[in-house]
């Protein structure tokens, strides 16, 4: 079976969980200053939408700027109209994911179970999410394998720089990395010192 092809140059996606308006393009700036081309700003950070256009406006042409945390067909609404291009749900709203798609808008789609990953594919999903990944680990990943079509997988929730490559071995292609990243308050230069180390064990282990 082939391997299969995520949509980002490095397939991880960048969280950045409670960032500001005010902060979120020096954050994002050093992230693709360290390579990463897939940013999400989660919908529970302040002025989320605001956020997500000023990354739009700087960045678009070198990252898919995206949000999380996507609950509901106004939030996908607001996404769009801020320029986003790249949806991520915590788990699995056929609703909310049949109305991305239909707008155009790629999601990838949280699930605990085969059960949800099936349904999140069904309502139009082109990339899963394993959620949260550090509570079933990666012998969860190499089960969901044996059955799921070949969709990209990302192992998101508690993956660190040295678990990174155990659920890559296991078959997800990529992981979503919040607050091993980012938390709120902290410098740009950490956010990039934590991007250098998810990116540097991302290269070891694809070397």
């Amino acid at each position: 079976m082939d391997e299969p092809a995520t949509p980002f140059r490095l397939p991880l996606i960048a969280i950045l969980r409670g960032v500001t308006p005010e902060e979120v393009a020096d954050h994002v700036g050093v992230l693709v200053e360290e390579g990463f081309d897939a940013i999400e700003i989660p919908t529970n950070s302040p002025d989320w939408a605001r956020s997500v256009a000023l990354a739009v406006a700087a960045f678009s042409d070198r990252a898919h700027i995206g949000a999380g945390t996507l609950l509901e067909p106004t939030q996908v609404d607001a996404l769009i109209d801020a320029g986003g291009t790249l949806g991520v749900t915590p788990n699995v709203r056929p609703a909310v994911i049949r109305h991305a798609v239909a707008r155009g808008l790629p999601v990838v789609a949280g699930f605990a179970t085969a059960s949800e990953a099936f349904d999140a594919l069904e309502a139009g999903a082109t990339m899963l999410k394993l959620f949260p990944a550090a509570v079933y680990g990666p012998a969860m990943v190499r089960a969901l394998r044996s059955v799921l079509p070949p969709v990209p997988l990302f192992a998101v929730g508690g993956v660190t720089p040295d678990t990174l490559p155990v659920y890559l071995s296991a078959g997800c292609q990529g992981v979503g990395i919040g607050g091993e990243l980012y938390r709120p308050g902290q410098t740009a230069e950490h956010t990039r010192t934590q991007a250098q180390r998810f990116r540097d064990a991302w290269m070891d282990h694809t070397a």
